[in-house]
């Protein structure tokens, strides 16, 4: 068997090295065109504000591990061309500008993903930089060295976590967003209200609901980013607007969404047979809908990769969707979310309710204790659970991986009020609060009209 991986990302090296170990009779060729394999991009923020201090460890996989395992790495190759109905791919070797083909039984295409890079006028300046990959880190560290203003664009987890690195490190920092909130794809405003008040604690300016509309230079360096409200003076400009997946190699040629990420069944098969597609280049089932979206994250490719892996040759295991759990550490609170945010419920059509929880997280008879904050999002109809967010000084974001299993079997807020968990004064009360925000539900939509939509129900099934 003839296996050809395109893109050794996250998706990529899980998928290779499964695939090694379960077929070690296979020929396995893995096209890199990058110098370096499995970069943990999360961790850029970390090594820029020196958190990190050895970059090696953002590393976990090499091209000589692969070799180890049998499989030809071929890095510093592009594939500049598949025929997926034909199985054949064009290669360039950037290293020697040598172009030939090669064929495949078995194609894996884990390209990842791009920053979003607009066509502002002045964008070719010197300093205005890009944050995805391992050369990007190393630039933007080299070049803060001599920068004492520093802009980033893009409001999410890492434009957010390079302002604080940048802040903590000494700089004037802004950040702007063309959105009225930060972080606002993963949070409600109860909780960026709190995160964006604290970074104006630190000294940082938010220039929210501001869009960039030109940079502005002189002798050839960005001086100057100018958005729709204003002028923000820059010596450094980092980018970090969004991503789209990397699939113009398949475009035309399987089912993609309109964005270019591309559709998987349940086996991470594509639309053409023994073509197989997983990570940031993909589409993934989002649970709290149903439906097909992208969400680029590390651990959906991990499993994405190694679901590849598995399924090769015989349909095994199949995929379980996912919630989109995430979470970040901002100054000193610790913050987590998973599944819908309640502006995004109601922006996909849901009928959705909300109830929010805060207390203490254990006794206060206990010598410290601190408040936790959480926000639970469910159906009105259904009571099925739909998002969860939370926020502490202390860490409890592991919970969030709870609320996370609890909207993937489709638990209700009832249910959740109940679930059994442990009681132990160091870590809880004894009504964990993950019960009493199931409770906190329940009581934000009173029983009486519980109640009449089930004695509705019950009528319409006898009606019927």
């Amino acid at each position: 068997m003839k296996i050809a991986v395109i893109g050794c990302t996250h998706a990529g090296t899980a998928a290779i090295v499964r695939t090694a170990k379960l077929y070690p009779d296979a020929e396995i060729t893995v096209y890199e065109r990058n110098d370096n394999i499995s970069f943990l991009s999360c961790g850029i923020a970390l090594y820029v504000g020196g958190v990190v201090k050895d970059p090696n460890g953002l590393f976990y996989s090499s091209p000589e591990h692969l070799m180890t395992l049998g499989v030809q790495t071929r890095m510093r190759h592009e594939v500049l061309n598949v025929d997926a109905s034909g199985k054949t791919l064009t290669v360039r070797n950037l290293e020697t500008g040598e172009e030939f083909g090669d064929t495949f039984d078995k194609l894996i295409v884990t390209t990842g993903s791009w920053p979003i890079v607009p066509k502002f006028e002045g964008i070719e300046l010197e300093n205005i930089i890009l944050s995805k990959n391992f050369n990007h880190s190393n630039t933007i560290i080299e070049k803060s060295k001599t920068a004492k203003k520093v802009v980033v664009i893009g409001a999410g987890y890492i434009g957010v976590e390079l302002v604080e690195a940048f802040e903590m490190n000494g700089k004037e920092v802004t950040l702007i967003d063309a959105e009225s909130r930060i972080l606002s794809k993963y949070l409600d405003a109860e909780f960026t209200d709190r995160i964006e008040e604290s970074l104006t604690q630190q000294g940082i300016q938010l220039a929210l609901d501001e869009k960039v509309v030109r940079f502005e230079g002189q002798a050839g360096s960005v001086q100057k980013v100018v958005t729709t409200k204003g002028e923000h003076e820059a010596d450094l400009v980092i980018l970090c607007i969004g991503f789209r997946p990397n699939t113009e190699l398949l475009k035309g040629q399987v089912d993609m969404l309109p964005n270019g990420a591309i559709l998987v069944d349940n086996y991470m098969e594509t639309s053409v047979k023994d073509v197989y597609a997983a990570g940031d280049s993909c589409a993934i089932r989002y649970n709290p809908t149903g439906k097909a979206a992208y969400i680029p994250l590390a651990t959906n490719a991990v499993r994405m990769g190694t679901l590849v892996a598995l399924n090769l040759v015989e349909k095994k295991i199949a995929y379980m969707g996912t919630q989109g759990t995430s979470g970040i550490k901002i100054y000193e609170d610790n913050i987590a979310a998973t599944g819908m945010t309640e502006a995004a419920a109601v922006e996909a059509g849901l009928d959705v309710a909300t109830a929010m929880f805060e207390d203490n997280y254990r006794p206060e008879f206990m010598p410290e204790y601190e408040k936790a904050t959480f926000k639970i999002v469910f159906e009105k109809d259904s009571r099925r659970i739909v998002g969860a967010q939370l926020m502490s000084k202390v860490d409890l974001t592991q919970s969030i991986n709870t609320l996370s299993v609890c909207i993937q079997n489709k638990m209700t807020v009832e249910e959740l009020a109940f679930v059994d968990f442990f009681f132990q004064p160091h870590y809880n009360k004894p009504w964990n609060y993950l019960n009493s925000l199931g409770f906190a539900a329940m009581e934000a939509q009173p029983t009486a009209e519980i109640e009449e939509k089930a004695a509705r129900s019950v009528k319409e099934q006898t009606n019927v």
